[in-house]
């Protein structure tokens, strides 16, 4: 019979964790051949106690790095109080958790939920409601018009929008009600809203798709023509947002304004699944008791985790950081297109870095990387997603770039 201690053993190594990992857990991610230990920072430690540098940061979860020591205080505390309420009975933390990211959104209400997914969920649920209730579309025609290579996550119904075929096959049937367009084509935007369509759905910077920034203009037409329309636009800042571009969204940059934003990922500092959906009080407040919730939806530990997010993104220190750091790190990136790399995109401290077609895969990048401390993570083939966490210093952000360098072949 098989021992605690024989098990112990068995998973003294890294391969040993990774086999535990395959034998028992479902494959429905592909990581890096890496077992982490511990973090702090801009940095991760091993099992083996080898050291790497963190770029990419938990996809945006982790903007503020690992452990920092604000929001890890704010859950130890909290922690030492109470955890969990539901939404049946009022809790000292929720209110102030709504207010306060309300301010530093430059909104009027706030819908606490979850997961980046659950917050999108709920944005489409209060279009639809609103287009209803509001806008007068007929019952059960209301559409949502979405890009074309967008991420907004893997629920059922998000999956029936999406046109990734990983993300979609054998899942079907799908959820009616989206029509897709472009990304970045203003005209078949234009084209595809009508008199019942609730609302437009856009990423300002499309994340998985390999941090796409679109034609300047097609923000701001997005609005005009959800203006001219009576129709919502909703902005996906799950990953753009909270500083990771250099501003609170991404869409600061084109100054447009969203009806409806969903944010998640490092509303939780990387210590707690936490999202929202923030807007107008007008199209939010169609909502009634008993119409959505969540269990967990605003939790007194998320928001008290929240609340500290929102103190550290309040200084702008993080915002700054993030628009010096930025401009270092795409000029040095700069330099390696032409020398094994084709392009490089992106704002603030997110760079889609695209590798020459005839030279290493995404993933086989990710592996040399991996081998040389640092780790990030392909999309889609020949792409690299690079995102630091804005607590990293330019002598590490040249280190990583240094490193992929060699990778691809410059030195």
């Amino acid at each position: 019979m098989t021992t605690f201690a024989d098990k112990s053993a068995e998973t003294s190594s890294a391969a040993g964790y990774i086999a535990l990992d395959e034998r028992w857990s479902t494959h429905n991610y592909h990581p890096l051949p890496v077992v982490i230990a511990e973090a702090e920072g801009a940095w991760v430690t091993d099992v083996q106690g080898e050291r790497y540098l963190d770029f990419l940061s938990g996809y945006s979860a982790l903007n503020f790095g690992h452990r920092h020591p604000d929001l890890v205080r704010a859950a130890t505390e909290q922690l030492g109080r109470v955890t969990l309420t539901s939404r049946a009975f009022h809790h000292d933390q929720l209110g102030s958790f709504c207010r306060e990211l309300a301010e530093l959104t430059g909104t009027e209400m706030v819908l606490p939920m979850n997961s980046g997914a659950e917050a999108v969920e709920s944005a489409l649920k209060v279009a639809r409601k609103w287009a209803y209730r509001v806008k007068g579309v007929a019952e059960n025609q209301a559409q949502i018009v979405v890009a074309g290579s967008n991420f907004h996550g893997r629920t059922t119904t998000i999956v029936s929008f999406s046109t990734d075929d990983e993300a979609r096959a054998d899942f079907g049937p799908f959820t009616p009600g989206f029509v897709v367009v472009p990304y970045g084509d203003a005209a078949a935007l234009a084209e595809a809203i009508t008199e019942n369509t609730a609302a437009v759905l856009l990423e300002p910077i499309q994340g998985e798709a390999g941090v796409i920034v679109p034609p300047d203009g097609y923000l701001a037409e997005a609005r005009r023509l959800c203006d001219e329309a009576n129709t919502l636009l909703i902005a996906d800042e799950i990953q753009s947002g909270l500083a990771r571009t250099g501003t609170i969204f991404a869409l600061d940059h084109e100054r447009v304004t969203a009806d409806l934003y969903t944010l998640g990922k490092a509303l939780g500092g990387g210590i707690m699944p936490v999202s929202a959906v923030v807007g107008r009080a007008d199209v939010l407040g169609v909502l009634r008791p008993g119409e959505h919730g969540s269990t967990f939806g605003g939790n007194p530990l998320a928001c008290a985790v929240g609340r500290a997010v929102i103190r550290l993104l309040s200084t702008g220190e993080y915002q700054q950081r993030s628009t010096a750091l930025g401009a270092h790190l795409h000029e040095r990136l700069s330099e390696l297109v032409g020398n094994g790399v084709s392009a490089v995109r992106g704002r603030g401290l997110w760079a889609g870095v695209d590798l020459a077609q005839d030279g290493l895969t995404g993933r086989e990048a990710s592996e040399a990387l991996m081998k040389r401390g640092v780790l990030c993570k392909e999309t889609h083939g020949h792409t690299l997603r690079l995102a630091p966490p804005l607590v990293i210093e330019e002598r590490e952000l040249d280190r990583g770039v240094d490193a992929l360098a060699e990778v691809v072949g410059m030195r």
